[in-house]
């Protein structure tokens, strides 16, 4: 198994060192239907697809009711999930609105294991012209290393400005009490998340 990742030569105009270039992007992964999820579940614990579905769903539901009450909510086998806000910084309390915020968020982060997951998983590269003939297929040799999302709350003009309003994370565990939530990761360097986060590769 294999991240599959494309480089295309072409032209970049922004930035300091603008002109042709090659840049990275994701290839285009095909989505995988639901129900074959349920299927391959099933297939791995022997309950039944329709049991595991109405299982999720009513995991989903209860996710989504925690997650909106400010909670950071566990996704068993796979991290974490809260929501948060992109906020504006004022310096007067009289400044203090909801237009400050400029988004709401999902901010998802992953566990040990699919972490060690993803550092595992090589990275293979094809290299295309500006007119996707292929020039050539390279197999990366990164250090594997993952992005780290935890402790970098509060972070204005465009940042993670999180919303306190559920109980206290401690550890990925479910949050009960009144307290502040601490220690969420937030997703910086955008909402990637699979999508097309076009980086130039300078040639060389």
């Amino acid at each position: 198994m294999a991240i599959k990742v494309i480089a295309q030569k072409r032209e970049v105009k922004l930035g300091k060192n603008p002109g042709m270039k090659f840049v990275m992007r994701p290839d285009l992964y095909i989505p995988i239907q639901e129900k074959k999820v349920f299927s391959e579940a099933a297939t791995h614990s022997g309950i039944s697809a329709g049991v595991i579905k109405a299982a999720w769903d009513a995991a989903g539901e209860v996710i989504r009711t925690w997650a909106t009450e400010g909670h950071s909510v566990p996704l068993p086998g796979l991290g974490t999930m809260r929501f948060s806000v992109r906020s504006k910084a004022v310096a007067d309390l009289e400044d203090v609105k909801t237009s400050l915020i400029t988004a709401r968020r999902v901010i998802y982060t992953p566990n040990v294991d699919v972490k060690d997951e993803l550092k595992n998983t090589s990275i293979q590269i094809t290299c295309l012209d500006e007119n996707g003939n292929v020039l050539k297929r390279v197999t990366s040799g990164d250090s594997g290393e993952i992005e780290d999302n935890e402790g970098e709350n509060n972070e204005n003009e465009g940042g993670d400005n999180t919303q306190n309003g559920g109980g206290t994370q401690n550890g990925g565990g479910t949050n009960e009490g009144g307290g502040t939530q601490n220690g969420g990761g937030t997703n910086t360097g955008g909402d990637n998340g699979g999508g097309n986060n076009d980086a130039p590769l300078d040639e060389g």
